[in-house]
């Protein structure tokens, strides 16, 4: 089946870019297009496509305070922040706004299509730099005392958490640990579901907003 897409963006030729790389896959059609955050709600609302590609700086509503519209709604969009700008600040009001992927405009063609086809699969994506990016977000906040959901976890799930928040794949965590990627993937989906997190980009702010990690640690 084919994966809808909607772009957000107000700038029009890029837009048009965007459309072509996406249509150039026969299991992706984009279905819709706003130039600024208001359309894009509509649009979404409307047309209810599985992916959202949002800018952040658009005229009379910017994308993070879209994406916290649809997100708020029932049978949500997945949404992938897609912007020129990247900040520590942008890059975390994006995760707080509940975005599954944050691509900088930058990024290849060939790394946009696997981010809609994950996001749209129901796991989350981040542009290689950006968990490293969310560490250096959270260096020299005071450290919160750990929040009472982590009793929830056993220590080898508090183990795989603490990997995550490093920005490991499952493939890695495997490695480190000595146990099957399966197993692991099993772990993840066990810390999800305890702590109430809809994927891995939430994960990584957990661990670094409960405490449980602090930036610098390895």
């Amino acid at each position: 089946m084919s994966i809808t897409v909607v772009i957000a963006d107000d700038q029009r030729m890029l837009r048009a870019g965007l459309r072509m790389v996406i249509e150039t896959e026969p299991d992706l059609t984009v279905v819709g297009e706003a130039s600024d955050g208001t359309e894009a709600v509509s649009v979404v609302r409307r047309l209810r496509p599985d992916v959202v590609l949002m800018d952040i700086a658009m005229p009379r509503q910017d994308g993070l305070s879209a994406t916290r519209t649809l997100l708020a709604a029932p049978h949500p969009p997945r949404i992938i922040v897609l912007t020129t700008f990247d900040t520590d600040e942008n890059l975390y009001r994006a995760l707080q706004a509940g975005a599954s992927g944050f691509l900088l405009k930058v990024s290849s063609p060939e790394h946009l299509i696997t981010a809609i086809r994950v996001v749209a699969g129901g796991e989350a994506l981040l542009d290689p730099a950006v968990t490293t990016r969310v560490i250096s977000a959270f260096a020299g906040r005071p450290g919160p005392a750990p929040a009472p959901e982590l009793d929830k976890l056993t220590p080898r799930e508090v183990d795989v958490l603490r990997l995550l928040a490093r920005g490991m794949s499952n493939a890695e965590i495997s490695a480190e640990l000595g146990v099957g990627e399966a197993t692991v993937k099993t772990h993840v989906a066990r810390v999800l579901m305890k702590l109430g997190l809809r994927d891995r980009v939430r994960a990584v702010v957990y661990a670094y907003e409960s405490g449980l990690v602090r930036a610098g640690q390895g």
